[in-house]
This record gives structure tokens, C-alpha cells and sequence, in this order.
């Protein structure tokens, strides 16, 4: 079973805005930092957001600060990514990943033990 849903991909005209969800499914991920990342085709899977366990810190990319906001719904058990101002090099796959037990800064892949399987966001030039 994967443990982390994307939902709300899709095509967006740029300078045009989407929100991402991410919900957790099969185990609760309310005490995680949880990210964001994306991989574009051709192009290794890259950092683009994440928060801490209680939703106190936010870390972004530079390509996407500014622009992007990420938070969380502890009861809900979902984390989100708002994207405005989209760009044409916004178009990637997005994936949601929760905590691994390496956990450090959380800039990395190997800090996500948990992923789910990305949604899909097209940006129209």
C-alpha cells in the first residue's frame, strides 16, 4: 500500500496557481516533517518544499520561494503545496514524502523513507 497520496495535479496556464494535496493513507504521518519534491523529464528528482513534525518551520527551494507555500492539517493528516505564479520550469511530476528515520534538514531524498507515487503538473507556456 502507498502510504502518501498526491492529488491536484494537472495543466495551468503561466502565471496561473494550483494547489497540491497529499494525504497520508494506511499509517498517520501528523508527527512527520514532511516534503515536497519534483522530478522533470530528463531531470533528477529535486527538493522543493517541507515543514517540520508541528508545522512551526518551512523551507522552500530558491526557485520556488516567493511562490510556493506549504503547510499542514494535523487533523486532517494531509499536507499541502500552494503554487502561484507558475512557470513553464514548474512542470514536473510532484511528489509528497514523509520522514525517514536518517532524518536531516529534509533537503534530501534520503531524509524520506515514505513516498507517495506523484501527481502531475503541466504548466501551458
Amino acid at each position: 500500500q502507498v502510504p502518501l497520496v498526491e492529488s491536484g495535479g494537472g495543466m495551468v496556464q503561466a502565471g496561473g496557481s494550483l494547489r497540491l494535496s497529499c494525504a497520508a493513507s494506511g499509517r498517520t504521518f501528523s508527527s512527520s516533517a514532511m516534503g515536497w519534491f519534483r522530478q522533470a523529464p530528463g531531470k533528477e528528482r529535486e527538493f522543493v518544499a517541507s515543514i517540520s513534525r508541528y508545522g512551526g518551520y518551512t523551507y522552500y527551494a530558491d526557485s520556488v520561494k516567493g511562490r510556493f507555500t506549504i503547510s499542514r492539517d494535523h487533523a486532517m493528516d494531509t499536507v499541502d503545496l500552494q503554487m502561484n505564479s507558475l512557470k513553464s520550469e514548474d512542470r514536473a511530476v510532484y511528489y509528497c514524502a514523509g520522514e525517514g528515520e536518517n532524518y536531516s534538514g529534509g533537503y534530501s531524498l534520503h531524509d524520506y523513507d515514505y513516498w507517495g507515487k506523484g501527481t502531475k503538473v503541466t504548466a501551458a507556456s
